[in-house]
């Protein structure tokens, strides 16, 4: 029997009948500029509003900030959305507040994943469903992934519920060179992708190395069909877009290109590149390609053999997101091994946790924890609270939103999670997740379970008729 909708939900339905704070009327729309070199600054914005919460305390918790910093028995005051005092047990609290008892609890910032398609594949996985790959030709940089997104994916609801994700970059597929622009996303139900869209966040592009190009277009006897083939179509499409952006910048006329927009956007900073790339010898190709054109990678992404070159990421200030113990799956991903994460870690390299999976996401911090305790069985002895800048702070700066969230900082969104054990336990879970301050998943509350409207009943997901 399907499920009726949850009160957050409704509640999400009837915000939108006023429309969010500080949405544009129609008449504030970008004009058209077709023939003109100007691009609309951001034609699709964002009218994410915050859910109104209340002011909160939690006290006796151990405390992980996301930037490698622990409190025991800390206290920490979310009011008016954000993160209001932090500090340890003589931290004053004001009265009349809603206090929380975190005796034997953890706190951290909510988990941040870098490499999600929830949305553009979403819950039920059927074909119709299937809107992550624009497979149609190997340079697809004119396409949003935002534009895919189905804001009731059921998975939102479960990474949020068994995984404590307060925010996720949404990307395209990989089967092309170009995949197209990402976006960041809060976690929070909405009725539209614009509903969900983290503020001020920075788009990136998705691009793609190595077996999934090749052999998606070499199977329809078209370029790229090698390794040689990706690269000479990435260097002529660089190459394109380096004069269109020239042509831009010195404001010279000229049609509107929607790839060409995105890859200039690029080369100007403006747009965070992500590569999805498993080999050492392409991530070194591809980082010289970037000094080439002039753009920089923000993080290679699965980076399966990261740890073969984890000094020179970190010498080119690359990020690598990364698996806990997933590879061997495909040649490309044969060369993996359980240490990859912790010895990118030692090596001084911005290091990531991601998913890249609906059911993976819900237990990032399982993932972690793997690669914390392969680190630990070779000697490199990572704390806990340093391993939860990989799910915290690390992709928040490689998403461009670091000075709003991943770390629990005075004045940063009040994204939080108050787990029922140390969260590097198999057997701990999220208690309670507050988004921006609002309590938006009680583990004690059946009105606070959030589950999307179409969610398949699952034993724990809500009442199951």
């Amino acid at each position: 029997m399907r499920k009726s909708a949850t009160p957050l939900l409704i509640a999400a339905l009837l915000a939108g009948v006023a429309g969010p704070a500080g949405a544009k009327k129609d008449k504030d729309a970008p004009a058209a500029t077709q023939g003109s070199s100007v691009e609309p600054e951001n034609p699709y914005p964002s009218t994410y509003k915050a859910y109104p919460g209340t002011a909160t305390a939690i006290r006796g918790a151990t405390i992980f900030d996301g930037e490698g910093g622990r409190i025991d028995n800390g206290v920490i005051f979310l009011s008016d959305g954000k993160i209001t005092a932090i500090g340890g047990a003589d931290t004053p609290i004001p009265a009349d507040i809603a206090v929380f008892d975190g005796t034997g609890k953890y706190v951290t910032p909510g988990v941040i994943d870098i490499h999600s398609h929830l949305g553009n594949y979403p819950s039920p996985g059927v074909d119709a469903h299937s809107d992550g790959n624009e497979a149609t030709a190997p340079v697809t940089a004119h396409v949003w992934a935002e534009h895919s997104i189905w804001p009731q994916d059921a998975g939102f609801s479960r990474a949020l519920a068994n995984g404590g994700v307060t925010s996720l970059q949404i990307l395209p597929g990989s089967a092309n060179l170009f995949g197209g622009r990402s976006v960041t996303l809060k976690n929070v139900p909405a009725r539209t992708m614009q509903g969900m869209k983290f503020p001020g966040a920075p788009h990136g592009l998705k691009m793609a190395c190595g077996e999934n190009p090749k052999r998606v277009y070499g199977s329809k006897g078209r370029e790229p069909s090698t390794r040689m083939g990706n690269m000479a179509v990435n260097r002529a499409t660089w190459i394109k877009a380096r004069d269109f952006q020239k042509k831009r910048a010195a404001g010279k006329d000229q049609s509107r290109d929607l790839g060409m927009e995105t890859l200039a956007d690029v080369l100007e900073g403006k747009i965070l590149v992500h590569n999805h790339c498993y080999r050492a010898d392409e991530m070194a190709n591809v980082i010289d390609m970037g000094k080439e054109f002039g753009y920089r990678v923000t993080a290679f992404h699965h980076a399966v053999e990261a740890y073969k070159i984890a000094d020179l990421l970190r010498d080119n200030g690359v990020c690598s997101a990364l698996w806990g113990d997933w590879y061997g799956f495909k040649m490309e991903a044969y060369d993996g091994i359980k240490e990859n994460v912790p010895l990118v870690h030692r090596a001084g390299a911005c290091t990531i946790v991601h998913s890249d999976d609906d059911n993976g996401i819900q237990r990032l911090n399982q993932e972690a924890a793997k690669a914390l305790g392969a680190g630990r069985r070779m000697g490199i002895d990572i704390p806990d609270e340093i391993a939860w800048t990989w799910l915290a702070i690390n992709p928040a700066r490689a998403m461009g939103i670091s000075d709003q969230t991943g770390s629990l900082k005075v004045g940063k969104m009040a994204d939080v999670v108050l787990w029922n054990g140390n969260p590097f336990s198999t057997y701990t879970r999220p208690n309670k997740v507050w988004i921006d301050g609002a309590l938006l998943y009680d583990s004690a509350n059946p009105k606070l379970r959030p589950v999307s409207d179409f969610e398949v009943g699952q034993i724990g997901a809500g009442d199951v008729k």
